[in-house]
């Protein structure tokens, strides 16, 4: 697996938005949308804080590849499941970098957005 530059890994858990576009089946992206994107460790996360059922989201589920930007920089990324393992420590991570919007971030470490937590990894070529 293919880690982050730390350049990257920076700016993208540092911005406060994150655009995100999953890739259609025909390779082409959707439009992007602004998420949130915590930092734990070397690895990204988001979560759709209107879970599962959010087309962004079911976007990502297709062909788990697209693109993310922030800051003048876009990256090609893969979208995996990002394991219940590490949901409490997402948590603590919204709750550390949004905690000054309580009721999104109450919503965004929901059970129904945690249902959708998504690590998010440079993408590794075919």
């Amino acid at each position: 697996m293919t880690s982050w530059m730390k350049a990257d890994l920076t700016r993208f858990g540092d911005a406060q938005e994150v655009r995100v576009a999953g890739e259609r089946p025909d390779g082409s992206l959707r439009t992007p949308v602004i998420v949130w994107v915590v930092r734990f460790g070397d690895d990204l996360y988001t979560r759709s804080v209107n879970g599962p059922d959010a087309a962004w989201f079911r976007g990502t589920q297709l062909r788990h590849r697209g693109q993310i930007s922030a800051g003048g920089t876009v990256v090609d990324v893969d979208f995996t499941d990002g394991g219940d393992a590490v949901d409490d420590e997402i948590d603590s991570a919204y709750q550390r970098k949004y905690g000054r919007y309580p009721g999104p971030v109450q919503s965004i470490t929901s059970p129904l957005a945690r249902s959708t937590t998504l690590k998010i990894i440079p993408h590794q070529p075919d």
